[in-house]
């Protein structure tokens, strides 16, 4: 594992979400603090809202990689969107689950999910990938930032 493999995991063993876990281990190298960054990616964690969608962890990565690599330019959508779904499929290799969806990566049945978040607690811990998940997610993202200071 990567250096901000270990730091969005340490993020995310102090409580904060998946998604600003991931962002806050970038937010240097995308010019803001750790705290500035988790404001952005508040409501991404869950699934988005805890709707159990798109997994947060990956969601930081997009965040990320949109801040280092977007453009305001509406003609540069195409180059953004297919790094995009590289490193969705990268992540989803790398999980194991062939997903992006946060219900599935937790193995949860659809139904209503409740805006309360769980307790972290040694059980939510042991019971869950999502530790793993933002590691993933953050290697994922330093590798993309590292091929392309290089030009690979």
């Amino acid at each position: 594992m990567g250096k901000h493999g270990e730091i969005a995991e340490e993020y995310f063993k102090q409580g904060h979400n998946c998604a600003q876990s991931v962002a806050a281990a970038f937010a240097p190298e995308m010019g803001i603090d750790a705290e500035t960054a988790m404001k952005m990616c508040a409501g991404y964690g869950g699934g988005v809202g805890r709707m159990r969608e798109v997994c947060g962890a990956f969601l930081g990565l997009v965040f990320v990689m949109g801040t280092l690599y977007g453009s305001a330019d509406p003609a540069a959508k195409t180059e953004i969107y297919t790094e995009v779904q590289k490193a969705a499929e990268e992540y989803k290799q790398r999980n194991g689950g062939n997903s992006i969806i946060c219900r599935e990566l937790l193995g949860l049945d659809r139904g209503k999910d409740s805006p309360v978040a769980s307790a972290r607690t040694q059980e939510y811990y042991r019971k869950r990938p999502c530790t793993e998940l933002v590691g993933i997610a953050a290697d994922i993202m330093e590798e993309y930032i590292e091929a392309h200071k290089t030009g690979v």
